[in-house]
């Protein structure tokens, strides 16, 4: 008998037409190797260098390659912050991330579509969730639960309440009182609710995470010195 999982990743392929791959994945490609690429690719961009290997993946005939179908590495889902580029501070290439961007780098159902469409459509096995230090909207929900106010736009409070349920404790702990600490504090568990939301809320992830080795780690991005922490890793 199939599990609901499996059962589910069928009727999506089918409702979709999700064709299979052509090929197998490429073996630079498995979840473990993925992350090691985006290590090395970080430590070129804080070193302030491109490896001349990533810089040909910017050119016309990479462009040339992508345009007939495209098999990203791993799936990034981050903040919508402009400082925060995933295909500069990883130093990739056209075609070799697949980049969601949201405020507050939160799950909600059309992140979680995304996320299933890379796994689905291009077999991707990697999937890192984002955040950065001094993300705005996590200190926005801090001041929202400190001081409520009435939040004019029911969009950006749709944001707020996403993001609320991971650092609400927060508030009841010593930390209350501010500084640097809460929002480290703040912006890792929001970060962490986020990668539990993907680990745990889609029948689809769950059997690749069961089935097919996908791996959804997270990470925090450093505005100061350009380092990518991943701090989340099974």
């Amino acid at each position: 008998m199939l599990s609901r999982g499996a059962t589910v990743v069928g009727r999506l392929g089918r409702s979709l037409r999700f064709p299979q791959r052509k090929r197998p994945v490429p073996q630079s490609t498995t979840p473990r190797q993925a992350l090691i690429r985006l290590q090395e690719g970080n430590q070129r961009y804080r070193a302030g260098g491109r490896r001349a290997a990533a810089s040909a993946r910017l050119d016309d005939s990479r462009r040339a390659e992508v345009a007939k179908g495209q098999d990203p590495i791993a799936v990034i889902l981050g903040c919508s912050d402009s400082r925060v580029p995933a295909e500069i501070v990883f130093d990739q290439g056209l075609g070799d991330l697949f980049v969601i961007r949201v405020a507050g780098n939160i799950v909600a159902p059309s992140q979680v579509g995304s996320v299933e469409f890379a796994v689905a459509r291009f077999g991707t096995r990697l999937v890192v969730v984002l955040g950065h230090t001094e993300c705005g909207a996590v200190l926005a929900t801090l001041d929202e639960l400190r001081q409520p106010s009435e939040l004019r736009s029911p969009n950006l409070r749709s944001i707020v309440d996403r993001i609320r349920p991971s650092v609400e404790g927060l508030i009841e702990t010593p930390l209350a009182d501010g500084g640097a600490a809460l929002i480290r504090r703040a912006i890792r568990a929001n970060v962490r609710q986020s990668v539990n939301q993907l680990r745990h809320g889609s029948a689809v992830l769950e059997h690749f995470i069961a089935h097919d080795g996908l791996l959804v780690v997270g990470a925090e991005y450093s505005l100061e010195t350009g380092e990518v922490d991943f701090f989340e890793v099974p």
